[in-house]
């Protein structure tokens, strides 16, 4: 089949949960399907990474939004605009204009675009769109209204979240096929607007074999894990409630024990953390994840906003970290509490059940065997490719 593939993102290097998903998904069904790939970039300087993804693709294109998204332009726009700025900042005219060229010069079988706000870019056709959702946006930008500290912010604020919630549930109802992360998510959406819409669900997944390549040494330290990228605000939100509401009462009882910060553009706060608290450190992006997640006792996600499955879970899973996890975090993963991971939602509970764990290495080795087991037989790239291609073959010609 013939499909045009659109993201708001070049699908490498490997900085995000989307770049990760897209890239390896593409690798393997690059083998199946003859994809041409419609990409936004930020700067010239990541047009050095189309090599990599022509491997896979037959061709692919990139078109440049603003570089920061807070420019006065976009700003403007947004407040003049029915869409939201989320929208706004990810919309480049001249893609709708090269998509309708591309739809004419060649005879594509579906146009798969990632993420609501790519879809106003394509024009009136007959050709089925698939659109994935690897998150809920509304409801993410909602917990962070709720949560800000910039009350006279907040009004504002909700404006755009009513229009992000408008635009992403007209574009559930409008595509032909709708892809959620989990079963959950896809219930969540059915009640929001009935079953007008078809909706399958293909998980993200991870590389088993590529996290089994290479052990790294556990730090002698007893170390616990925070990761995810930065620019994703369920994430910063996480990692503050950790600093300020667990890692207090964990440090109290262990003073030994440290707190190591992964993860891609770390917000000035976030750098703050270890300039304040010598036991905590903040290393942003490290050249291989692998090392992180091999040299730490425990993964701690204390995440509580956001859908979609987690890659930190995947990956840690992969890696054979032990986890402790709220429900948020492992939401539509079909973990056991006590088998694959642990399971604590209170800041309380979350530090009492960190420092249990640090003293119980059978459980640490039993969450370690059973998460890698799990991970390998659900979450394979493999097994999501395939469940991807069935949806492509029940929309193409």
């Amino acid at each position: 089949m013939k499909i045009l593939m659109l993201t708001p993102y070049l699908p490498y290097p490997l900085l995000s949960g989307g770049q990760i998903r897209t890239y390896n998904l593409l690798k393997k069904m690059a083998k199946l399907h003859e994809i041409t790939l419609f990409s936004l970039i930020k700067n010239d300087e990541e047009k050095q990474y189309i090599k990599e993804l022509e491997k896979y693709c037959h061709k692919v294109r990139v078109f440049k939004r603003s570089t920061k998204p807070f420019t006065v332009k976009n700003i403007l726009r947004t407040a003049f605009s029915t869409y939201p700025f989320l929208v706004i900042r990810n919309h480049v005219g001249q893609v709708i204009d090269a998509i309708r060229e591309e739809l004419a010069s060649d005879n594509y079988d579906l146009i798969h675009a990632e993420t609501f706000y790519m879809m106003p870019h394509i024009p009136q056709t007959n050709i089925p769109v698939i659109l994935v959702e690897q998150t809920i946006e509304y409801l993410g930008y909602e917990s962070f209204a709720q949560n800000i500290k910039l009350k006279f912010l907040r009004p504002l604020l909700n404006i755009d979240i009513k229009k992000i919630k408008y635009w992403e549930k007209y574009y559930w109802r409008n595509c032909d096929q709708l892809v959620t992360m989990s079963e959950e998510d896809k219930t969540f959406i059915q009640k929001e607007i009935g079953h007008k819409t078809p909706i399958s669900v293909v998980a993200n997944g991870v590389d088993t074999s590529w996290f089994a390549q290479k052990k790294f040494a556990k730090r002698k330290t007893p170390t616990l894990l925070s990761v995810g990228t930065f620019k994703w605000l369920p994430n910063v939100e996480a990692v503050q409630f950790l600093v300020q509401k667990v890692w207090p009462l964990i440090k109290a009882k262990r003073p030994d024990v440290k707190l190591w910060i992964v993860g891609n553009a770390p917000t000035p706060q976030i750098l703050n953390y270890a300039h304040h608290d010598t036991q905590i450190e903040v290393s942003g992006r490290v050249p291989d994840i692998r090392e992180a997640f091999s040299g730490a006792h425990i993964l701690l996600a204390p995440v509580f906003s956001g859908k979609g499955t987690r890659y930190k879970i995947l990956e840690a899973m992969a890696s054979g970290t032990p986890i402790i996890a709220t429900s948020i975090a492992v939401e539509g993963l079909g973990v056991k509490n006590g088998e694959e991971v642990l399971i604590a939602n209170q800041a309380e509970e979350i530090a009492q059940t960190t420092l249990n764990l640090l003293e119980n290495e059978s459980l640490q080795k039993k969450l370690s065997h059973q998460g890698q087991t799990f991970v390998r037989q659900n979450f394979d790239w493999d097994l999501i490719a395939k469940k991807l291609d069935e949806v492509y073959l029940s929309l193409g010609k």
